[in-house]
């Protein structure tokens, strides 16, 4: 069957999620695997969410409240803002898609770092947008080299803080003395899905600085330390003139009831995020340790997750899918010699470790 598609569908890059748990198990016919691979919550889900989706399961068979009324005002509560600073999404991926069908037109100028987060180009192909990418600096977002690359055309720049897949964080004075070489015009999308593990002194709050920069877009995320990955929801902040365009291309009923009352009753979960960053942080300060004693390089982390040089990366990767150990492999974001490990358990940590040696001869 022959048949016409899209220029900006022909050449777009494909995005690949961890391998699931499942999949590897069945394919390799092996059990007891573990998944650090998608930078989940190994404490799983805040229990208040739980709880909430257990009270919503009864209404499922009504729609969604399109506008997700009580989220945005327990989420102004929650930031001291106003409901008309909130955009939700499913998961930031897809607020993400909206700002591109919002604010790009084909052959506007956009710019992000090489080895950013892979969503930003495939948005900005779909749009068929002019791609300009600045090389890292240290595993980290160039901002003067982004800054050249700015034009009076430029329509977005976007920037991953903390960055997947390197974990690496830029500070505030950087990021302000960025967005004041900038127009007004020109949106600086900031996502901060990584935000509450980050833990540099200067680590900037983006949502609270569009008062000062009302071209700047904070991006959030339930998926990470509130432990809603499969609920997929995330958010937008902005200035309300910004947020109202963003909510005209946005799907309706895009976020569903559950995932709805989840989010709503998990930012209330301050003990289970505080305890999802200490065990972050605790597995961080092991993976630093044991990377050091075993003469591994790796990219210090403001993440929940750590990358690590390991050679040839895939080999590791596949070796360790055999070991029954899921984490991913990074090469098509630039990085062919590196694996990123998701930060887990205790025990979850250490089965990486042992494997790794193993598979480098340690």
């Amino acid at each position: 069957m022959k048949f016409k598609i899209s220029r900006s569908a022909e050449d777009i890059v494909v995005y690949q999620p961890g391998k699931p748990v499942e999949e590897l198990e069945r394919e390799l016919g092996i059990s007891e695997s573990i998944k650090l691979a998608s930078n989940e919550n190994p404490l799983g889900p805040s229990p208040k969410g739980l709880e909430a989706v257990r009270k919503a399961l009864s209404g499922v068979h009504r729609y969604p409240d399109g506008g997700g009324f009580y989220l945005k005002r327990r989420l102004a509560e929650f930031h001291g803002m106003a409901p008309e600073n909130f955009t939700i999404g499913n998961g930031t991926n897809e607020v993400l898609e909206s700002i591109a069908h919002a604010f790009l037109d084909p052959g506007d100028p956009v710019v992000f770092s090489e080895g950013a987060f892979i969503v930003y180009l495939i948005v900005s192909q779909l749009s068929n947008c002019e791609i300009r990418t600045a090389p890292m600096r240290d595993y980290t977002h160039d901002l003067e080299a982004m800054a050249g690359l700015v034009c009076e055309r430029t329509k977005a720049v976007f920037i991953a803080n903390p960055n997947n897949p390197t974990g690496t964080a830029v500070g505030e004075g950087a990021l302000r003395r960025f967005i004041e070489t900038l127009s007004g015009e020109t949106l600086v999308v900031v996502d901060e899905a990584y935000s509450q593990y980050a833990h540099r002194e200067d680590y900037p709050d983006a949502s609270k600085l569009f008062a000062e920069y009302p071209n700047l877009i904070a991006l959030r995320t339930f998926s990470k330390a509130y432990g809603l990955a499969g609920l997929r929801v995330g958010y937008g902040i902005a200035h309300p003139d910004i947020i109202e365009v963003i909510n005209k291309v946005r799907e309706p009923f895009n976020v569903n009831s559950l995932a709805l009352a989840a989010a709503e009753a998990a930012l209330g979960d301050e003990e289970h995020v505080s305890r999802s960053v200490v065990v972050n942080a605790e597995g961080r300060e092991f993976f630093v340790r044991e990377f050091a004693a075993l003469g591994i390089p790796f990219v210090p982390t403001q993440g929940n997750f750590i990358m690590a040089e390991v050679g040839d990366g895939m080999k590791i990767y596949e070796g360790l899918l055999r070991e029954g150990v899921i984490v991913r492999q990074v090469g098509g974001y630039g990085f062919p010699g590196h694996v990123r490990i998701s930060i887990g358990t205790t025990e979850e940590n250490r089965r990486v470790i042992d494997s790794l040696a193993l598979l480098l001869g340690k």
